[in-house]
């Protein structure tokens, strides 16, 4: 059995439903599980591993609820687009993608996640070239140590049969119903405190047929995993499923099923006031992607009213080409502000937008042993030194409320499953450099439209 306590924390913030913020306070683990949480008296003195947490603040790990990892290799590109400008300037770079790149790719956003503060990640890459697999993510995320629940994306109809992406990047559809088996059988893990499950995640009704979204639903159900897509993000994507389909995207959505406890969509920016309503009565998830939503100009999501509904919301920071970050903590700053434009001041708290980061996010993706710091709760902390400039003048009034009002930081501590991978604001057991260099030399390679060197 390995122990780890982690004690004397200048604030530790448990994101439960009592709200608990102990100053002075610490929490005890064995074998990646939380056995106590309080002050420091009520803790053991010692552990195998001890972190002295002296001036930090320490709070549950952040969980991303929506990505596209290969998306970093092309940041900053379609600059001026709406999304179908965009997706369509990117689909015949991103056509030249291989394992190697997947992986890179994969690692780097990994590694950025980690910093900002997030300890578990979905990501939704849908486009599967020249031999690229969900594996070569999986291969990543087990490397660098991250809580992965990997989509198997996809995309089955090409522009001649009426769907956006180009012909050459599509699938077949039974080769994709298969790969989502064998991912299903080879890698998911139901259990509590699993580091590793699948998704199945048809792209978006521009790039699927409706059978492919019919059969994945129910592939997904007959093995108890969740799955994912987008929905309603543009109204462009709302005039196509009229003209195509004659249903809005949240009609067209319910007539196949994909809704319910074990489903999230991405962004949900269109909905109807009676649309909101019916998602938040079935449940059914909802990842909230702010930046993305302001840099392709898509809208704002009524993040409120989902929630009021019962929709289970999180948020995502969507893909690296349309965000152009992976930062969880300034994706929750953003997500306040917001929220606040249209709303007013009191649309949307620091401390909520906090909770969307961490016990939102855990509903969304299902799971009940993350987002917040408990006895049973997996040991994902996050640790914040309160010194540091960006918080000068505002951790002395409310160390927590800094961390969204003020210039979000990077993490001094970040331990997942008890293990931990980020220490004194450094990523452990790896060489960022070498990892940019390689990404950046792959980048180029894509963008002069070669595979990558």
């Amino acid at each position: 059995m390995s122990t780890l306590l982690i004690r004397n924390a200048a604030l530790l913030v448990t994101m439960g439903d009592d709200g608990a913020e102990i100053a002075g306070g610490g929490l005890y683990a064995e074998d990646g599980f939380i056995t106590r949480v309080g002050p420091g008296a009520a803790l053991p003195s010692t552990a195998d591993e001890v972190i002295d947490a002296s001036g930090m603040l320490i709070m549950p790990g952040m969980v991303n609820t929506h990505h596209h990892f290969c998306q970093t290799l092309t940041r900053c590109m379609a600059q001026d687009q709406h999304l179908f400008g965009w997706l369509t300037t990117l689909y015949p770079i991103w056509a030249h993608i291989t394992p190697e790149a997947v992986y890179t790719a994969t690692k780097t956003a990994l590694a950025e996640l980690l910093l900002s503060g997030c300890t578990t990640t979905s990501d939704h890459t849908y486009l599967w070239p020249n031999g690229a697999r969900l594996d070569d993510q999986i291969r990543a995320a087990q490397e660098l140590g991250v809580r992965f629940h990997a989509a198997r994306g996809s995309m089955s109809v090409g522009q001649s049969n009426g769907g956006l992406p180009p012909d050459h990047v599509v699938e077949d559809e039974a080769h994709i119903l298969a790969d989502s088996r064998r991912l299903i059988e080879q890698y998911h893990d139901p259990r509590s405190g699993a580091l590793l499950r699948i998704v199945l995640a048809p792209c978006s009704p521009f790039t699927v047929s409706l059978d492919l979204m019919r059969e994945s639903i129910a592939l997904a159900r007959s093995y108890g995993v969740h799955a994912h897509t987008h929905l309603a993000e543009t109204l462009d994507e709302e005039r196509y499923c009229l003209e195509r389909f004659g249903r809005r995207p949240v009609e067209l959505i319910e007539d196949l099923g994909w809704v319910g406890p074990d489903v999230w969509h991405a962004h949900v920016v269109h909905p109807s006031a009676d649309e909101v309503g019916r998602l938040g009565a079935t449940r059914t998830g909802v990842a909230h992607c702010p930046c993305s939503n302001m840099r392709l100009a898509s809208g704002i999501a009524p993040v409120g009213a989902l929630r009021r509904a019962g929709a289970r919301v999180g948020l995502g920071v969507d893909g690296s080409a349309s965000n152009d970050g992976s930062h969880m903590l300034a994706e929750a700053r953003q997500a306040m502000l917001l929220q606040r434009v249209l709303g007013g001041p009191a649309a949307m708290s620091a401390r909520e937008a906090l909770w969307l980061a961490t016990r939102g996010g855990a509903q969304v993706l299902g799971r009940d042993d993350i987002g917040r710091l408990a006895p049973g709760m997996c040991v994902d902390v996050l640790g914040y030194r309160l010194d540091r400039l960006g918080f000068a003048g505002g951790a002395v009034h409310d160390p927590l409320a800094a961390l969204v009002f003020c210039h979000p930081p990077q993490v001094d501590l970040a331990v997942v499953h008890g293990r931990t991978l980020v220490r004194g604001g450094e990523l452990l057991g790896v060489d960022v450099p070498a990892l940019v260099a390689r990404h950046n030399a792959i980048a180029r390679a894509l963008a002069r439209g070669e595979p990558a060197p």
